[in-house]
C-alpha cells in the first residue's frame, strides 16, 4: 500500500538502490543493450529477453523476433566489462564467462494479437496493471527517501570509474531513511551503505569515507552531521557481484520504481520493447502523474492503467491524490489521455535505443528521460 500522511502523522520510511555492479542489475543492464541493439536496427522489433549471470556463466533467453543482426553474446561481454567485472582471477569477468543462448522467435499468437488485423490499432502486448507516481517534495518530483539512496549508489560508482577511490569494487547497496512530519520530509535519519572492497581496506576506513566524504557530496542540503551511519554491517565485502551471489533481471522492481513509497504493478521493465504495456505503461502513468503535480492539481498523485493482452484501449484507469488537491480535476486530465500502446510509443518516442540508459539508479526522476519531461 501507498503511504497516505494524515496531519498528525509522523513517520520513518526507508528505501534501497543498488549499483551497476549488483547481480541482478548485470542482468538488466545486459537485457536492456540487447533490446537496444534490435531497436537500433529494428524499431518495430519484439523483444523479451531474461538473463541470468551466476559465478563464470550467463544465460540470455527470452523470446525475439527482429530484423536486425545482433551478436548477444558480445554484447553481453561488452557490458560486464563496462560495469567493471575484468579481474581475470575472478569467475565472473568479462572475458571469462561462459555464455549459453536460449532466446527463440516471439509466439505467433502473441504477434498476432499486438498486432490484429490490418488497419486495426496496435494492441497491448501482455495483460496487466502499472502504475506511475509523482509528489512534490523533490524538485525530482520523486520520493526523497529513493532519489537519495540512488544519489549515494551513483556516487559511488562514479568514484570507482573515476579512480577517485581505489579501493571500491562493483557491487554495492545502499538505503536511506528519512523522517516525514505532516507528509513532508523534515530530515535524513539514518544511512546504510555496503560496497563491495579490495582486500586490505578496514570496515572503520569504509565507514570514515561514507560519513566524511560520500554523504556530504551525495546528500547536499540532506547532509547533516547528526545522520547515523551503518557501513559494510556484514564485515569484509570482498567478494561480491555475480561471484558470489546469482543475479537474475527484474527483480529490482522497487529499486527501479519509488522505492516502495507507491504502488507497483505486476511486472519489471528491463528487456522488454514498448509493446510491453509493462513498460511503456509504466512509463506513461508517470509521465501522466508528472504532469497532475507539475501543474499543481495536486501534491501527490499516483495514477493506475489496466490491459488486457491484443486490445488497446486500457480496461480502467485511476488516480489517487491523498488529499492534496483538486481529485476531480485530477481525474478529468487522465480520462483525457490516450494511453494506447500505439499512441504512448509515438508521444514518448519510445521506438528508439534509450533502454540501457534507464536501467540503474532509478527508470524515474532522471533528466533526458521522455517521460520525465
Amino acid at each position: 500500500m501507498s503511504v497516505r500522511p494524515s496531519a498528525s502523522h509522523e513517520f520513518v520510511f526507508t528505501s534501497e538502490s543498488v549499483s551497476e555492479g549488483h547481480p541482478d542489475k548485470v542482468c538488466d543492464l545486459i537485457a536492456d543493450s540487447i533490446l537496444d541493439a534490435h531497436l537500433a536496427g529494428d524499431r518495430n522489433a519484439r523483444v523479451a529477453c531474461e538473463v541470468l549471470c551466476k559465478g563464470g556463466d550467463v544465460v540470455l533467453a527470452g523470446e525475439i523476433t527482429s530484423a536486425a543482426t545482433v551478436d548477444a553474446a558480445t554484447i553481453a561481454r561488452g557490458v560486464i566489462r563496462r560495469i567493471g567485472y575484468t579481474d581475470p582471477g575472478e569467475p565472473f569477468n568479462a572475458d571469462g564467462v561462459s555464455i549459453r543462448e536460449l532466446i527463440t522467435l516471439q509466439a505467433g499468437e502473441i504477434g498476432n494479437a499486438i498486432q490484429g488485423a490490418a488497419n486495426a490499432p496496435q494492441g497491448a502486448g501482455d495483460q496487466g496493471l502499472m502504475f506511475g507516481y509523482a509528489t512534490d517534495e523533490s524538485p525530482e518530483r520523486m520520493p526523497l527517501p529513493i532519489l537519495l539512496a540512488h544519489r549515494l549508489s551513483a556516487q559511488l560508482a562514479k568514484d570507482r570509474h573515476e579512480g577517485r577511490v581505489a579501493w571500491l569494487r562493483p557491487d554495492a547497496k545502499t538505503q536511506v531513511s528519512v523522517r516525514y512530519r505532516d507528509g513532508r520530509p523534515v530530515q535524513v535519519e539514518t544511512v546504510l551503505v555496503s560496497t563491495q572492497h579490495s582486500s586490505g581496506v578496514s570496515q572503520p576506513g569504509i565507514e570514515a569515507f561514507v560519513r566524511e566524504d560520500l554523504l556530504p557530496r551525495a546528500l547536499g542540503e540532506w547532509f547533516r552531521r547528526e545522520i547515523a551511519v551503518i557501513a559494510n554491517p556484514s564485515g569484509s565485502f570482498v567478494v561480491g557481484g555475480p561471484s558470489a551471489d546469482a543475479g537474475v533481471t527484474g527483480r529490482k522492481i522497487i529499486v527501479d520504481t519509488y522505492g516502495g513509497f507507491a504502488r507497483h504493478g505486476g511486472g519489471a521493465f528491463s528487456g522488454k520493447d514498448p509493446s510491453k504495456v509493462d513498460r511503456s505503461g509504466a512509463y506513461f502513468c508517470r509521465w501522466v502523474a508528472r504532469k497532475i503535480v507539475d501543474s499543481g492539481l495536486a501534491r501527490r498523485a499516483e495514477v493506475q492503467v489496466s490491459y488486457a493482452i491484443g486490445r488497446a484501449e486500457p480496461v480502467s484507469t485511476m488516480v489517487e491524490t491523498f488529499g492534496t488537491g483538486d481529485e476531480a480535476a485530477a481525474k478529468r486530465f487522465v480520462d483525457q489521455q490516450d494511453f494506447s500502446p500505439a499512441c504512448i510509443a509515438k508521444q514518448l518516442n519510445l521506438l528508439r535505443p534509450i533502454y540501457a540508459r534507464t536501467t540503474n539508479y532509478g527508470h524515474f526522476g532522471r533528466p533526458g528521460l521522455p517521460w520525465e519531461s
